[in-house]
């Protein structure tokens, strides 16, 4: 779980990077795009509608459901209640397919009514992560049995898959909005302020989750529940008590 932690939180390092470097490199390009901004062509309200739309599904499947997903799917860590497990893994699936259908929707969609030239960052990282996603489905169905030899590759497998799923999908969405702006010219300040916001607490409801392991292994009350302590704890208390019988 540690080496997780530490490869969750260098890879969230280089999202936030990249993020930076994007942003800069707009205000460099904004001077350009303003000169050129009577070169923006009006779109029609259909298709103003359309990518309206096909930003609210991928938002919807890759920045709300999958994330809710791989949280829920956290919960299950250290619990042996196997009702709750079978619940906690039945919300993941289901949380997971619908994401990966609204996704295929959005992606539909893209090819049906734009004018896909791959001439930028948005549409070439959007084709990828299609495919990623797809490749993500494929190893979900095909794990192997919980106590197999090839269970540990495929869970390894499964989570850094997961890991650049979610890396990508920030970086698209960021990238989708700022699409959007130029396509149609309307400011995108407050979406990128909101969903900065979402995203912030998504990785702090990830962090604290991995907060609660660790005060679960700490033997701290919460409510009225004992959690179990730890062996260097049992052993500071085996050690009190033979002093406090040599007294």
């Amino acid at each position: 779980m540690g080496f997780q932690q530490k490869l969750f939180q260098a890879s969230l390092v280089i999202t936030m990077f990249l993020i930076v470097s994007a942003s800069q490199q707009h205000k460099k390009a904004k001077g350009i795009h303003s000169r050129n901004k009577d070169h923006h062509t009006k779109i029609n309200p259909r298709l103003h509608f359309e990518i309206t739309l096909h930003g609210f599904l991928l938002w919807a499947s890759l920045a709300f459901l999958m994330p809710v997903g791989v949280l829920v799917i956290r919960l299950s860590s250290g619990d042996g209640n196997r009702r709750r497990l079978r619940i906690i893994f039945y919300a993941h699936a289901v949380l997971q397919k619908l994401a990966v259908l609204l996704a295929t929707v959005g992606a539909i969609m893209s090819i049906k009514n734009f004018n896909l030239s791959f001439n930028n960052n948005h549409q070439r990282v959007g084709v990828a992560l299609y495919g990623i996603i797809w490749l993500q489905v494929l190893v979900g169905i095909f794990r192997p049995q919980r106590g197999s030899k090839r269970r540990r590759l495929w869970f390894f497998a499964h989570w850094i898959i997961g890991t650049a799923v979610s890396i990508m999908s920030v970086l698209n969405i960021y990238s989708g909005l700022q699409a959007y702006h130029e396509k149609t010219s309307k400011s995108i300040r407050t979406w990128k302020i909101l969903f900065t916001f979402q995203i912030s607490l998504i990785v702090m409801f990830y962090l604290l989750q991995e907060k609660l392991v660790y005060i679960q292994n700490q033997g701290v009350t919460l409510g009225n529940k004992l959690l179990p302590s730890t062996c260097e704890e049992i052993s500071l208390d085996d050690k009190e008590k033979a002093l406090k019988n040599e007294g």
